[in-house]
């Protein structure tokens, strides 16, 4: 049955879109022009109370039954557990996969986000003042992944979730003002993700 993906051309879109073909589930995307509001809408905050795309609604959920899922890390965590994809059974295993997960869903996604934010304010103090702090915390993120990666392919070990979360706002590495050449390990990563034809159908698919 085919999982409709309520979703827009952002970094916490393309994650969902990205694990959706590297799953192999089938899905429809359901655009949420989020330039025009759609989010606030009442039929869709039904489906995500906090107005923020994506959310799902898969048909074969839990038991059989529908299930919606918002929250871009809960959507990974509930395909994964669906699957059994990208996502260890092992506890031991799994810690790695949590502890990037929460890592780019408290930082490494809300800190770039006020990079896009600042870029685009026009009072030329308020500018300079947000993309100086803000540019400083992104680019210690990216710092923090490069030595991550210095020794593994992976952020957790093997492909997981937690890959296509962050993959989804390294996607946006150079609207941060973010050049892989400073940042080498993140960069081959990168490349590697990129690599693969899942992960290149869930970046190159229409979700606007």
């Amino acid at each position: 049955m085919t999982i409709d993906l309520y979703t827009w051309n952002t970094p916490n879109g393309r994650k969902i879109s990205v694990a959706l073909e590297e799953m192999g589930l089938p899905y429809t995307v359901r655009p949420v022009n989020i330039g025009k509001g759609e989010q606030r809408e009442a039929e869709f905050l039904k489906l995500s109370p906090n107005g923020r795309i994506p959310a799902i609604v898969d048909p074969d959920g839990p038991g059989g039954g529908p299930v919606s899922v918002f929250e871009s890390g809960a959507i990974l965590l509930y395909l994964g557990e669906k699957t059994g994809q990208f996502l260890p059974a092992d506890l031991r295993k799994r810690i790695p996969v949590l502890e990037w997960l929460m890592w780019q869903m408290g930082g490494f996604g809300p800190m770039p986000g006020q990079v896009h934010h600042f870029l685009t304010v026009e009072n030329e103090q308020d500018r300079r003042y947000g993309l100086e702090r803000y540019m400083a915390e992104t680019r210690r993120l990216y710092g923090v992944l490069n030595r991550r990666l210095e020794d593994r392919d992976y952020v957790a070990g093997d492909l997981s979730v937690a890959d296509f979360a962050i993959l989804g706002w390294a996607w946006r590495h150079e609207r941060h003002k973010v050049s892989f050449s400073d940042f080498p390990n993140v960069g081959r990563w990168y490349d590697r993700l990129l690599a693969r034809p899942g992960v290149a159908r869930g970046l190159a698919v229409k979700l606007d």
